[in-house]
């Protein structure tokens, strides 16, 4: 049987010798991680190769996700359906092992990383998720929620503020079931940190409320009792600093800055080969070290004595067992058609005149029955963003619920979202000012790139934000999140399209979707059943004239108002306006091209109208239309008064079509 050394060993020769092939990458990450890596997953983390989606498996988080090489190399080692041929395409066109973990693309490969800092806070998210879900689901000798999530992170994740926010989150949940493992190497691109990072991490992760250990990173048997004592410590979340030298095993190269995101050289890996005893060719792994490291039987073993567990569950609690399944199976529930077509006749029988983000609230509290996977939040701005009801339980400290209170943490929200997303089992949202979209715009971005499910709830969405001023007026937000690829955004423009947005949202599984709502009442509008149901296909005309317009005037959220008072007005010059309102141009632009001329009619002028910048809205109006928008900064006034200000007016929408026709 291979030593632990020799084991450790084959991570850092597959790791260096996949960036010499690619002649890109990282290898000092994973080649000084190696020993760490080695104890975890041979000796502690509960995982089956064969199925890499097996519920109650243990997590694990690449936060430092540069050092990819070293989870490719174990999930290849571990017996996960990653053949050798496919690290040696690492970092080429449609490989597996892209150059930092991505979702989707090797099985085992819970999130993807590279940002750095969004690991540690995606491990916060799955933690937090797996103690909800077992707060939910567990029962009296029935713990079929019981799993861990581990991550490692490295310097560059600590200096990153977003650690800062979801490692405080974490110390106040109480999340015992995680564990991080700090690689303390001293080194980052620019060289040796003690310039430009001195903090004393130990006291900081103390003062969020975690137990911390200190331990050479090199010293399997210092790392094993470690996690050990980490996994006894039920009621805090856990820290494992791990002093190591980056690039272990490299005679020339390791513990500098030169080995951090750079390939060796053919030298200095025959050097290193040598320095490690290590005799065999580029990616050949001999059968007995392959044998130390195959966990596909135990694995197996593991699942197969859940599965036992779970039977039991179900013969004792079998309505708990299937909505377990189907939860984590992300299936929506049988009566969504039914209870959410209620939703939206009912709202639209209330007519009621509200802010969209009231009617955003109305439309959560009347989904939260039917959505028992609902985990809502805000970042301190609850009774700004109205994002809970009456049916959530708050999370308070320790104490479980469905309902976080995030704190001034917009970033840290939306990556932990994302964690519980990736965790399976819920469909978060969470609430901020649309201005601070800005700060989460990482996270988001990430959401979008995984294809995952999450929910933005972005208020106070334009100058209708008022006295605060331009800087809580979001004039370019809309747009910036709208050209985020595969980023659904939603504008409604009332109560009956707030809650068409809210069902779209959460039926969509492909990706998040941001929903832009105001803080000023906006009037309900008059539709017929045929334009209610036209709602879900992004754009739609709410009014018309008889034959072809003269005009298409598209408006979104308060603008449609807007619009339909100017269709009126320009009635009476003679002109006729047809009014399109455009709560989704993603949604839209998907439609088949005959249903967009009939909304958009094909050599009619156009005029777009929203409170924000105008070129986006080029698209659909072209060089030849018009946009009533605003590209300058807002001001600090009541929002009517900035509203007329900035020419959110009959008599401006009305100017600019008469100089376009």
């Amino acid at each position: 049987m291979p030593s632990r050394r020799e084991l450790a060993n084959a991570i850092r020769v597959l790791s260096m010798d996949a960036v010499q092939k690619a002649n890109s990458g990282h290898p000092g990450a994973p080649m000084g991680m190696a020993d760490i890596a080695e104890v975890l997953w041979n000796d502690h983390l509960k995982h089956n190769p064969t199925n890499p989606n097996w519920a109650d498996r243990d997590r694990f988080i690449l936060s430092n996700g540069h050092g990819s090489m070293l989870i490719y190399s174990l999930l290849h080692l571990t017996g996960y359906d990653l053949p050798m041929d496919e690290l040696k395409t690492f970092r080429q066109l449609h490989s597996k092992c892209p150059g930092h973990p991505e979702y989707g693309y090797a099985p085992g490969v819970e999130t993807t990383t590279g940002p750095l800092g969004q690991g540690i806070t995606n491990a916060v998210g799955f933690a937090m998720a797996e103690k909800l879900m077992a707060d939910q689901f567990n029962r009296p000798g029935h713990d079929i929620v019981d799993h861990k999530t581990y991550a490692f992170m490295g310097d560059g994740c600590l200096m990153e503020g977003v650690s800062h926010e979801a490692c405080s989150l974490a110390g106040t949940w109480g999340l015992g079931n995680l564990i991080a493992f700090w690689d303390d190497n001293n080194i980052s691109i620019d060289g040796h940190i003690d310039g430009w990072y001195t903090d004393d991490t130990v006291k900081r992760f103390e003062a969020y409320g975690w137990h911390v250990q200190s331990v050479d990173g090199h010293d399997p048997d210092a790392i094993n009792a470690a996690i050990e004592a980490a996994k006894q410590e039920t009621d805090r979340p856990s820290l494992i600093c791990c002093k190591t030298i980056i690039g272990f095993g490299s005679p020339n190269k390791s513990g500098s800055h030169d080995c951090h995101g750079a390939a060796l050289g053919e030298e200095e890996v025959a050097l290193t080969r040598k320095e490690l005893g290590w005799e065999h060719a580029p990616f050949v792994i001999p059968e007995d070290v392959y044998a130390g490291w195959d966990a596909k039987a135990k694995g197996a073993e593991a699942e197969a004595a859940w599965n036992e567990k779970f039977a039991a569950y179900e013969a004792a609690h079998p309505e708990l067992a299937a909505e377990f399944k189907r939860r984590m199976a992300g299936e929506l529930p049988a009566n969504w058609k039914e209870a959410t077509d209620a939703l939206i006749a009912e709202t639209n029988a209330k007519k009621e005149k509200v802010a969209t983000r009231k009617a955003s609230q109305n439309a959560i509290a009347g989904l939260a029955p039917v959505l028992p996977e609902f985990l809502g939040g805000s970042a301190d701005l609850t009774g700004s963003n109205l994002t809970s009801c009456g049916s959530f339980k708050h999370v308070s400290g320790k104490e479980p619920g469905n309902y976080i209170s995030y704190g001034v943490r917009e970033f840290g929200m939306f990556g932990i979202m994302n964690g519980m997303a990736l965790h399976g089992g819920f469909i978060p949202y969470g609430g901020t000012f649309h201005m601070f979209s800005d700060y989460a715009k990482s996270a988001l971005r990430m959401a979008a790139l995984m294809k995952i499910r999450t929910i933005a709830v972005l208020t106070h969405d334009s100058i209708g934000q008022g006295e605060d001023g331009p800087t809580h007026q979001p004039i370019e937000n809309t747009a910036a999140m709208r050209y985020i690829p595969n980023m659904e955004v939603w504008r409604p423009a009332d109560s009956v399209e707030t809650a068409v947005s809210w069902v779209m949202a959460v039926e969509r599984k492909t990706g998040p979707t941001s929903l832009v709502l105001t803080r000023q009442g906006v009037p309900f509008l008059e539709r017929s059943d045929d334009q209610i149901a036209a709602i879900r296909k992004g754009a739609y005309v709410i009014s018309d004239v008889d034959g072809t317009p003269d005009v298409v005037l598209i408006a979104t959220g308060s603008e449609v108002s807007l619009a339909l008072d100017a269709k009126e007005a320009l009635a009476a010059e003679g002109v006729k306006a047809r009014v399109v309102s455009m709560p989704s141009t993603h949604v839209f632009d998907r439609q088949d091209q005959a249903y967009k001329d009939s909304v958009l009619t094909p050599g009619v002028k156009r005029v777009a109208i929203e409170a924000g910048v105008t070129d986006y809205w080029r698209k659909y109006v072209g060089l030849e239309g018009g946009v009533v928008g605003i590209d300058t900064f807002g001001e600090s006034a009541p929002a009517g008064d900035l509203m007329k200000h900035f020419g959110f007016t009959v008599e401006n929408v009305v100017k600019n079509v008469k100089a376009v026709l």
